[in-house]
């Protein structure tokens, strides 16, 4: 594939320890990782994006870093990491990790250090305070645990600063020498084959009064000089900016085609949802229409769910009310400024809605982002605390384990579904959600205007039909939607047309929660 390879692709984000366990222990490692790649592969994705594989206390899930330099000892070794990144790319694979670059774990080695003396280098390599008075415009990006990004340390006899949990102290990008250690961090993982790095939480490296610390100058010129030692030493690898801002400034983590190579589209994914919940298209019209094409070697990403709560910071409050009263009416389904549940259980389970919206992302212009188990449908487990209900362990059969372990104990119980809801099943059902996952993926893989066509906009008169198409110098396709569960007035003439998944159209109507890839009976 050439340089530019992201721009077309296909990703599957997966978290090692929830995916196959290999040894029995209960926690999914890399040597079951490898033996799952040719399911992966099956699935028609490019890329693989795995989730923090690092040492670490684990009190956030591995995004509390102790080791850059070393792999969880329950994934494995390093010699296994590189024998998944080669059987990954035997397979025509990219593989694609999370570099937490804006903090550690209160476990590494290096806080460990600078707590315990002032006069330490690595004291420098952290935000300290005497007052912890500093920074009061910065906001609390998780308060339903925190009260303060300033902690006590009693050793340090200071405040440390964290944007996230006070067990994970934030680096200081000031400070000349981390700047180099973390671009020493990243070439290790290159070195090893790696294909890119997400940048976790890459908008805070940097801190100053009398702002929101999002963003800052600063943070874009450290970009700038870690994309220039990519290009330089490592060409065709990527950085992509974990940024939940709006489309335009998001603009500014794309540089002049000279900081990240790819953006999450945090605004989009909302808006798919509330589409569908009122049954009108205009919130996607709306954002659409106000994203700016990214520049020549840059593109969006786009994604229905992921590890993460279903982010509500980019709607109104209006719009939040209404998604969280239809899509988690319980107290605990909700978790900070979003929704902890995942794709399957929002949509009740409906095949139909979960076809629309697969459709959508694959359809829209960026590159799609499938989360592990929601190809199968999977559940989640809004018992467990934190975002830990939508990290459980792969279903990929019914019998005892689930096919994920052999373990009666694993790291997070599996879903009670799991007799019913797993991979072995559907294989052999025509309709199921893995199915229908790879029938959607594999049509947007052969067809050129879906993957770089030009969107145009179709006007249909009626809300509730959404329609557009992708426009490429060989190849148009005429994507049609239905919002709602209504029968709607088919206001197009179709004479003519196939559509590419085989659906049967109507001659005057638009079945209920519809989709159509649409080309003419030529092909052309």
């Amino acid at each position: 594939m050439s340089t530019l390879w992201y721009k077309e692709a296909v990703f599957y984000e997966l978290y090692i320890r929830g995916f196959k366990d290999s040894n029995g222990d209960g926690h999914g490692d890399l040597p079951g990782l490898i033996e799952k790649l040719d399911y992966v592969q099956s699935l028609g994705v490019d890329c693989i994006w795995i989730l923090p594989h690092y040492p670490s206390p684990l009190k956030d899930d591995g995004y509390d870093v102790a080791d850059y330099y070393g792999v969880h000892p329950d994934y494995g070794t390093i010699a296994d990491f590189k024998a998944f990144v080669e059987a990954a790319h035997e397979r025509g694979l990219k593989v694609v990790v999370d570099m937490v670059m804006n903090h550690t774990s209160d476990q590494h080695p290096w806080f460990q250090a600078a707590r315990a003396d002032r006069e330490s280098p690595y004291r420098n390599y952290y935000v300290w305070s005497d007052t912890g008075e500093e920074y009061a415009d910065i906001r609390i990006v998780f308060p339903d645990f925190e009260e303060s990004n300033w902690t006590y340390d009693e050793v340090a006899g200071q405040y440390y600063w964290h944007r996230f949990f006070r067990s994970q102290p934030d680096l200081n990008y000031d400070y000349e020498p981390l700047q180099e250690e973390m671009l020493k961090v990243v070439r290790y993982w290159l070195d090893l084959g790696v294909d890119g790095f997400r940048l976790d939480a890459i908008i805070y490296l940097y801190e100053r009064e009398g702002t929101d610390g999002a963003g800052l100058p600063e943070t874009h010129a450290f970009i700038k000089k870690l994309r220039r030692m990519m290009d330089a030493d490592y060409p065709g690898r990527i950085l992509i900016a974990e940024a939940n801002d709006w489309p335009e400034r998001l603009m500014d983590y794309f540089g002049d085609d000279d900081e990240c190579h790819m953006c999450f589209h945090f605004p989009l994914m909302p808006r798919l949802y509330l589409a569908l919940l009122e049954g009108d298209k205009t919130p996607i019209v709306d954002i659409i229409d106000r994203t700016p094409a990214p520049p020549a070697k840059a593109q969006w990403l786009s994604f229905l769910r992921n590890h993460d709560e279903l982010s509500l910071e980019m709607v109104t409050e209006e719009e939040a009310e209404a998604l969280y009263s239809a899509y988690a009416p319980a107290p605990r389904m909700k978790i900070n400024n979003g929704i902890r549940r995942r794709l399957a259980p929002i949509l009740n389970r409906d095949w139909r809605r979960y076809r629309l919206l697969l459709g959508l992302l694959m359809s829209l212009p960026g590159t799609p982002i499938l989360y592990y188990g929601d190809e199968i449908g999977m559940g989640d487990n809004i018992d467990l605390p934190d975002r830990h209900g939508v990290r459980t362990p792969m279903q990929w059969e019914g019998e005892h384990g689930a096919g994920f372990s052999t373990s009666d104990e694993t790291y997070q119980p599996l879903n009670r579904e799991y007799p019913r809801v797993n991979v072995k099943k559907q294989q052999w059902e025509p309709h199921s959600f893995l199915n229908l996952t790879r029938s959607l993926v594999r049509a947007r893989q052969t067809s050129a205007a879906l993957r770089r066509g030009d969107l145009v906009w179709v006007s249909t008169g009626d809300p509730a039909l959404l329609a557009f198409e992708r426009q490429e110098a060989t190849q148009t396709v005429l994507c049609l939607f239905n919002l709602t569960d209504s029968v709607r007035p088919l206001p197009l003439n179709l004479t003519g047309y196939k559509d590419m998944l085989g659906y049967a159209i109507a001659d005057s109507s638009v079945s209920p929660l519809a989709m159509y890839w649409l080309v003419p009976e030529s092909g052309e």
